[in-house]
């Protein structure tokens, strides 16, 4: 799938906040499932429980912005930051214009396709 765009993105979870960040993150996931262009939405967390990552992928730049327009990240996302901090968020693929200008304000690393087998 030529037009796929992957995410990206590490937090380090507050201290004393590990429990609301499982809460607030299994809803996001379970949200992000109802998203028909969701591919993946998938936490993993270190064994020291202080870090997690989070994988993203979805089927086009369409989508994108329809997951950055939409509740989850309206509304979870900025709960999930009061229990965890942004530390990186890579972008792979073409996410569109307006989303990679939403984007751009957090600071995010977008990589363009060089070469694919698909």
């Amino acid at each position: 799938m030529k037009d796929k765009v992957r995410f990206t993105v590490e937090l380090d979870i507050a201290d004393g906040k590990l429990d609301e960040f499982e809460r607030i993150s299994r809803t996001m996931t379970d949200r992000t499932k109802a998203e028909p262009d969701a591919l993946e939405y998938e936490f993993y967390i270190s064994d020291d429980r202080k870090r997690c990552r989070l994988l993203e992928a979805y089927t086009s730049a369409e989508a994108v912005l329809a997951h950055l327009k939409g509740p989850v990240v309206q509304e979870l996302v900025p709960q999930l930051l009061t229990a965890s901090s942004l530390t990186r968020f890579e972008v792979y693929g073409d996410p569109g214009a307006e989303a990679a200008q939403i984007l751009s304000g957090l600071g995010v690393a977008i990589y363009s396709r060089l070469h694919a087998t698909v």
